[in-house]
């Protein structure tokens, strides 16, 4: 007879083991509180929602594709200067005539040349990426200058920046014009849906054995993202509308969430990320995956400048300056860790709407751009410094 008694946890062992999952989360509420008190609620507001997600969402998309990457050991440099580069491709592939589609297809296609370019390199020359990608930095702002003789490039007509700044036609439900019901009717869908796919995991989860969150907390933690999917419908209804860019944003982040926990490509990126030398032995073709994650990178990224072209309204030879730094910044505040091998797009969506919030709320209050800089740079660093130290703490390293 054994004289060990197993210890049941207790409730507060079990709160806190719920709630450490979602700390980024609370980490975003409280700077959407502060930034309110500090700048009158204005951060609050119907018009400040719509233009976060206008304006910074080329951060979201960016940073969806940077945790792919990043899992990979990888990292990316280059996503400024080859936002400027195909952005300026794409207004000129746009002043001929030939269409928004047909632009929106060759932008991305060049994306993926250049995501195939540094995997080539990075996957199968065994340069490092740092490296690859710093050179591709250099090599893409030249090239933006080039074909743009360091000019602007105007874009011929208004075609070009309804994906990035239109809205969906609207559907008034008051003669005042000022409720329109289509953004509540797509969020509840979009509420509705999360809440399936996340019930039809977590039975996927059961039934292959793996751990799962009590009961209490995964309702808790419907019930909050449901009421925020909704909150922020309500956002739009009550200021012009559903922005188009918002479902670009809502399909790339479903396609590469669903990509990355139901598919064997994004298996083997979490394999090869955890241990690339056991994953090859494992039969897995870890230079493929490598190859294939910059690729998707680079689509991401072709993507990103035609939404920024668009929302600038013009090609600039020095645009993306600083993108690289909202994306990596965004996966790291996002729970990626540094290590390879352990990050999800929900929590680097997280962390891009926690540099979105701060980059808002520091331009509402004025900062000077020096400042923001400055502000930036310190959450990066104790961003690192939080995953080097829960790593040190778990033991993993």
């Amino acid at each position: 007879m054994s004289d060990t008694v197993e210890k049941k946890p207790s409730i507060g062992s079990l709160l806190m083991g719920s709630l450490k999952g979602y700390s980024m989360f609370f980490v975003l509420v409280l700077i959407m509180i502060a930034f309110a008190y500090l700048t009158g609620g204005t951060n609050f507001s119907s018009r400040n929602f719509t233009n976060i997600l206008i304006q910074y969402s080329y951060v979201l998309i960016l940073a969806v594709g940077m945790v792919m990457v990043i899992i990979v050991l990888g990292i990316d440099l280059s996503v400024g200067s080859v936002c400027a580069f195909v952005g300026s491709i794409s207004a000129m592939t746009y002043n001929t005539g030939i269409g928004m589609a047909p632009t929106l297809l060759i932008a991305l296609a060049i994306g993926v040349l250049v995501g195939a370019f540094y995997g080539f390199w990075i996957a199968y020359m065994n340069v490092p990426a740092f490296i690859a990608t710093l050179a591709g930095m250099l090599l893409f702002r030249g090239l933006s200058y080039i074909v743009t003789s360091l000019n602007p490039i105007q874009l011929r007509d208004n075609g070009y920046k309804q994906m990035a700044s239109g809205f969906f036609p609207n559907i008034w439900i008051d003669e005042a014009q000022s409720f329109d019901i289509l953004p509540l009717i797509v969020g509840t869908i979009v509420a509705l849906l999360f809440v399936v796919f996340d019930v039809i995991t977590r039975i996927n989860r059961k039934k292959n054995k793996f751990a799962v969150s009590p009961v209490w907390a995964f309702v808790l933690k419907l019930i909050i993202i449901s009421a925020l999917i909704l909150a922020l419908s309500q956002r739009f209804a009550t200021y012009r509308g559903l922005p188009i860019v918002v479902a670009v944003l809502a399909i790339t982040i479903f396609i590469f969430q669903f990509m990355m926990n139901n598919t064997i490509l994004g298996r083997y990126i979490y394999a090869v990320g955890g241990n690339a030398r056991s994953a090859k032995l494992s039969g897995i073709n870890s230079e493929l995956v490598v190859f294939l994650v910059f690729c998707l990178m680079g689509l991401l990224t072709g993507l990103a400048a035609v939404i920024h072209t668009g929302y600038m309204n013009s090609a600039l030879p020095a645009a993306g300056m600083g993108f690289e730094m909202d994306a990596i910044a965004s996966c790291y505040i996002g729970g990626v860790s540094a290590a390879g091998g352990i990050g999800t797009v929900g929590g680097v969506v997280i962390g891009a709407f926690i540099m979105c919030a701060i980059n808002n709320g520091m331009s509402l209050m004025n900062l000077g751009a020096a400042w923001q800089q400055v502000v930036r740079a310190i959450i990066l660093l104790l961003a690192v410094f939080y995953d080097v130290y829960t790593r040190r703490k778990a033991g993993l390293g």
